[in-house]
């Protein structure tokens, strides 16, 4: 597999170079019910309408296949491979796209998961990251959520190669630690995609400030795919898909429905910005580093 995020070949010519440094990425922003097939179904429609429309790279919202809450994970829950998995593998396929499933909750050896899946153009499975941080919060009068009630985390970093450059992965409340961005940035990265689900009380206060500070401190693009709003579900997702550019600014976000939006990734701004602002050549590596664990 070619990396395009390397200086090509002197063989090829410039605006062909120019092209491997650009590509579509699209979030699909999915209303999910309570019907996992109706679910399944929908996404595979709205891959399928994202890549008729050109995206190359497609992400879909974190628990895709099933309302959001530590009841659900148990009664959703798959293996993998599984029913959801292989739908996600036959679309990437059929649509030749690479495909960052969102997440579902996944059950292995007696343990549950909040886990994505992503499939390369083939159909294969290129890498399978289990959320790191689990969701355990209580701000008093508004939210208490507990994801550790139900589910165990993930102990690994997970990262994949395109043809244009090497993605990131973590999900929603991973976001919030800066480490984690940090290290897919030294590993490489030039986007780092988050499937998310922020309620009604961080969604206003600090969807947009985390993914806006992920990118202008890494200057990485940044992109979250959110369920759209349910008012009507045990857990109100905020909904707002983001894609964040190197310079911090929003590119492109959806509203609180089911849509799908679009961005093109530009890794030769991205160039442009590292140059103009070196961050990357001028860190105090004598003073302070952070630092994979092996």
């Amino acid at each position: 597999m070619i990396d395009r995020c390397v200086s090509p070949p002197a063989s090829v010519s410039m605006q062909t170079a120019r092209a491997m440094a650009k590509f579509k990425l699209a979030l699909v922003q999915l209303l999910v019910s309570p019907v996992k097939s109706d679910n399944l179904r929908r996404a595979s429609e709205l891959i399928k309408q994202a890549a008729q429309q050109g995206a190359q790279v497609v992400a879909l919202p974190e628990c895709f296949n099933s309302p959001y809450g530590t009841k659900f994970f148990p009664e959703y829950a798959e293996k993998i491979p599984g029913q959801s998995t292989q739908m996600l593998s036959e679309v990437a396929k059929e649509c030749g796209i690479y495909l960052i499933g969102g997440s579902i909750p996944e059950e292995d050896s007696g343990k549950l998961y909040n886990t994505c899946t992503v499939f390369g153009p083939d159909g294969a499975l290129l890498i399978k990251h289990r959320k790191i941080h689990l969701f355990n919060i209580d701000v008093p009068g508004k939210i208490r959520f507990q994801e550790s009630e139900t589910l165990s985390p993930g102990d690994s970093l997970s990262v994949f190669d395109t043809p244009f450059c090497k993605i990131g992965v973590g999900i929603c409340y991973d976001i919030r630690f800066a480490e984690l961005a940090q290290i897919y940035t030294k590993r490489g990265c030039q986007l780092l995609v988050y499937p998310g689900a922020f309620n009604m009380t961080t969604g206003p206060a600090h969807w947009e400030l985390l993914q806006r500070a992920r990118a202008l401190d890494n200057q990485v693009y940044v992109a979250t795919a959110s369920p759209a709003r349910d008012e009507k579900a045990t857990y109100v997702a905020w909904g707002h898909s983001t894609v964040v550019s190197p310079w911090g600014e929003i590119i492109s976000k959806a509203g609180a429905d089911e849509s799908i939006i679009s961005a093109d990734i530009d890794l030769q701004y991205l160039a442009e910005i590292r140059q103009q602002i070196p961050i990357h050549t001028q860190r105090r590596h004598d003073l302070y580093s952070v630092e994979e664990k092996k």
